[in-house]
């Protein structure tokens, strides 16, 4: 029995980190158990998600197995598509030019800034009180 081929790919976006295997298959999508309508309940969310097959042309020629840690809906959802490009890009070096054109293989580098002495968030400060 020949082993299954499988990529590896892993996707980062604020706090959430995205472990991605991609098995050639049918398309099926199982992150964490679950498929990709039941975790993302968002349809924008699941286009995003789908973005690397539709640049490629690859849909429904993979199957995704993901766990996702950190973060919230949106930061997951931009992790697994990194992910996602990372592992196709493993699959063929051919969609290079195609992921990096429609630039999903830059991590984003926006974070959340982080909170300062004195003040109630990272910008945000106290009520400001005359008597």
């Amino acid at each position: 029995m020949a082993d299954k081929v499988i990529y590896y790919g892993t996707g980062r976006r604020k706090d959430a980190v995205a472990r991605v295997r991609l098995t050639p298959g049918k398309g099926e999508f199982n992150i964490d158990g679950k498929n990709l309508e039941t975790y993302f309940g968002r349809k924008t969310l699941q286009t995003l998600v789908q973005q690397p097959f539709d640049v490629t042309g690859t849909i429904g020629r993979f199957d995704v197995i993901a766990s996702i840690t950190g973060g919230g809906v949106s930061g997951q959802a931009g992790a697994l598509r990194h992910g996602i490009a990372r592992a196709l890009l493993e699959a063929d070096d051919g969609f290079r030019g195609e992921l990096k054109k429609a630039g999903l293989l830059t991590r984003d580098p926006r974070m959340k800034e982080r909170r300062k002495y004195g003040l109630k968030k990272a910008r945000k400060r106290p009520q400001f009180s005359k008597r």
